[in-house]
């Protein structure tokens, strides 16, 4: 008899903690571990803003999950449909044809996607930042302003290129822009066509607070910091259009701007709209406080497991509310999630998630930052290494903790890298410059030079 087969969908902190977590407590006897995922690392996302600042190596701020999850079975695709009826998901791999996968157990941990608006221009010039792609992208795009506005001799191409937007106040868009703002600091020294009061950092946010998750107290002083560096701050204002890098702001104010930059907020995963399973009234999977899928009634569906950022997950310390979509719920849940699929799979039964929220850490660029854990609040120099030593602690992996700790020790020896790689976003394009296209030769044109060739032997 084979044993059980447990199928993770998404390797975020969810489904990477579970898996690894599952591969130690279930050998391959008790059960085997399938994790499908449509790229071959987890991305810790905490780190991205670092990774775009370059204060670490992209490389460094990712898992390789065949390296990490040497028990467990890697899959690399995309599932485009979840059967929980007959407990099958459908495969789409990175290449070839679909095909279907039965289960025992499934974690539906997809995580979630940008929460955009039907904004006009939004899809033209906006930059997300939760892929390691986007953190570089947005690095080069930057460094990359710089050039174009140090060489235009057009004041409006120079203005617009000086000019960077970033819409939410979040933990990922206000790290963002303090890192980058350093950065821009830092390159304005090797460039003196560039006044520095030349460069513009705009905060668009919809409510009038940042860093909703430090309380407060620590928003307010993180909001007067990022002014007094010149950034400026528009609070209670929408983006209401960005059509060809025209910005139109709910307050009236309308300027040219090549950068966008878009961190408000994130929702579900939209694979879950390919599932059978029930979810709740924002799209998330409605789930029971053992992290087991259940219907809206409250019956469990036997064998479906999720939790995370797709999760509607009841806060067991906060009656009435649910858990928050953050990395520090993810990790902690991912714990339970694989202890309890693993006593269940013993003949055991689950037990309830229960984590009081600790608070939050955030970084305001170099030697900079807010905490409010515990009810402690810190700022300055020692929260910005709360916020670093409290990441490189829960990055999966020794090898990757220290990669990273050498990257900062480099970093603090070192001057900034401030240099953009522009072309990897297109490494094809000067080889087909010196490379023109060929037409084929039509098929009869060539029997025809075979017979011509054989006849001349």
């Amino acid at each position: 008899m084979n044993p059980p087969r447990i199928v993770v969908v998404g390797a975020g902190h969810v489904g990477l903690y579970t898996a690894l977590r599952l591969s130690k407590k279930l050998n391959r006897n008790h059960a085997e571990v399938v994790v499908i995922d449509p790229v071959p690392h987890m991305t810790y996302q905490p780190f991205l803003p670092e990774a775009a600042a370059g204060n670490i190596s992209p490389r460094h701020a990712v898992v390789p999950l065949r390296r990490e999850l040497k028990k467990c079975r890697i899959v690399s695709g995309e599932v485009t449909k979840v059967e929980h009826a007959s407990k099958t998901v459908t495969i789409q791999p990175i290449d070839g044809p679909s095909y279907e996968m039965a289960y025992d157990h499934i974690v539906v941990a997809p995580g979630s996607v940008s929460r955009t608006l039907p904004i006009p221009g939004l899809s033209d010039i906006g930059i997300g930042l939760k892929t390691i792609g986007e953190a570089i992208y947005l690095r080069n795009h930057i460094l990359d302003r710089l050039d174009v506005a140090a060489v235009t001799p057009d004041p409006e191409v120079r203005k617009a290129s000086l000019n960077f937007v970033f819409v939410g106040g979040g933990f990922a868009g206000i790290e963002a822009l303090a890192e980058m703002q350093d950065v821009v600091a830092d390159a304005l020294k090797y460039y003196p066509e560039l006044d520095p009061k030349e460069v513009h950092f705009i905060l668009v946010e919809a409510t009038n607070r940042i860093l909703p998750e430090v309380g407060p107290e620590m928003g307010a002083y993180a909001a007067r910091q990022l002014a007094a560096r010149g950034i400026d701050l528009r609070l209670d204002t929408f983006l209401n259009s960005c059509v060809d890098g025209q910005i139109e702001l709910s307050d009236g104010d309308s300027f040219r701007a090549e950068t966008l930059v878009w961190t408000a907020g994130v929702k579900p995963s939209p694979m879950l709209q390919q599932t059978d399973l029930p979810l709740g009234p924002r799209g998330h999977v409605n789930c029971l406080p053992t992290l087991q899928v259940a219907t809206l009634e409250g019956e469990v569906l036997e064998g479906a497991w999720a939790a995370g950022d797709c999760a509607q997950v009841p806060d067991l310390t906060n009656p009435g509310g649910w858990c928050s979509p953050s990395a520090q719920h993810a990790v902690r849940q991912a714990k339970v999630l694989a202890d309890n699929i693993a006593q269940v799979v013993r003949g055991g039964a689950p037990t309830e998630y229960r984590h009081k929220h600790v608070g939050g850490v955030a970084g305001l660029g170099l030697n900079k930052g807010v905490a409010h854990v515990y009810g402690i609040k810190v700022k300055g120099y020692p929260a910005w290494l709360m916020h670093r030593f409290y990441h490189v602690s829960r990055i999966p992996s020794f090898n990757r903790k220290v990669r990273v700790l050498a990257d900062w020790v480099l970093a603090f020896f070192l001057k900034r890298e401030t240099v953009a790689l522009g072309q990897l976003h297109r490494p094809r394009e000067e080889f087909l410059e010196v490379t023109p296209p060929v037409a084929p030769k039509p098929k009869a044109e060539e029997k025809t030079g075979d017979k011509v060739a054989s006849g001349s032997r």
